[in-house]
């Protein structure tokens, strides 16, 4: 004989039975936990896929930099070109953090405009001094600007360095730089003074930087530096309002 509890646990047995008979013979399929199985998959792919390719981009990043700062070789040599194209303008190595060259002389770079008059003559504008511009951002500002610290400046002696004193490019880089200088020049002359015009010229005007003054000796406030060389930059064309 069955006391009632046992009784009870047969029966709840014997239906639990019959439901899951019904549930196969009705061709129902349980659950699977395996449903997100292809997306997963996919999703680890596409992973590794981006993995390798940063890792690729990196070491050929890595090998090119390597190469720009290395001593000349027949590797660096044969694909200056692709390692240069690279490299510049974002990736410029140098040493200069650790070997600074201090500016010797000081540079005023002055900009005039030229534009055609409606009866066909050409009106040329004064000088614009960008130097002063950017001194008079700078003096008593505690925290000047990268902008008036040095973009005029590493622009003109990035153009020195590769197009030296004749002002014709003979690389892509020179083209860069050289694009890059008058941009720099019509963009603040068109902000600065406005009005539209078709080609500007630029002035460098070269200063040699004083030797301080004995102490206890002041120095005249009039005496100012002889120029020792004024360097006239062919007439660029721009477009209208000094912009490309």
């Amino acid at each position: 004989m069955l006391s009632g509890v046992e009784q009870a646990e047969a029966k709840e047995s014997e239906h639990s039975a019959a439901g899951s008979a019904d549930r196969g013979r009705s061709g129902a399929l349980p659950e699977s936990h395996g449903g997100s199985g292809p997306p997963r998959r996919s999703l680890n792919a596409a992973t590794g896929v981006t993995v390798v390719l940063c890792l690729a981009v990196t070491l050929i990043h890595v090998l090119l930099v390597f190469l720009h700062v290395a001593p000349a070789n027949a590797i660096s040599q044969q694909y200056s070109r692709q390692i240069n194209a690279w490299v510049y303008p974002l990736f410029e190595q140098n040493w200069r953090l650790f070997a600074p060259d201090p500016e010797s002389v000081n540079r005023q770079i002055s900009v005039r405009t030229m534009r055609t008059a409606p009866d066909g003559t050409a009106q040329v504008s004064s000088w614009f001094d960008l130097s002063g511009v950017d001194n008079s951002a700078i003096e008593h500002n505690p925290f000047p600007s990268h902008t008036s610290q040095n973009m005029l400046r590493r622009a003109w002696s990035s153009y020195l360095e590769t197009l030296g004193g004749d002002d014709q490019p003979r690389s892509e880089r020179a083209v860069m730089f050289q694009q890059y200088l008058r941009n720099i020049a019509a963009e603040r002359v068109a902000d600065q003074r406005g009005g539209s015009f078709h080609s500007l010229q630029l002035r460098v005007i070269t200063l040699p930087v004083g030797a301080p003054a004995p102490a206890g000796v002041n120095r005249p406030a009039t005496a100012a530096p002889t120029p020792v060389d004024t360097r006239y930059l062919p007439w660029w064309k721009v477009a209208p309002h000094g912009t490309d």
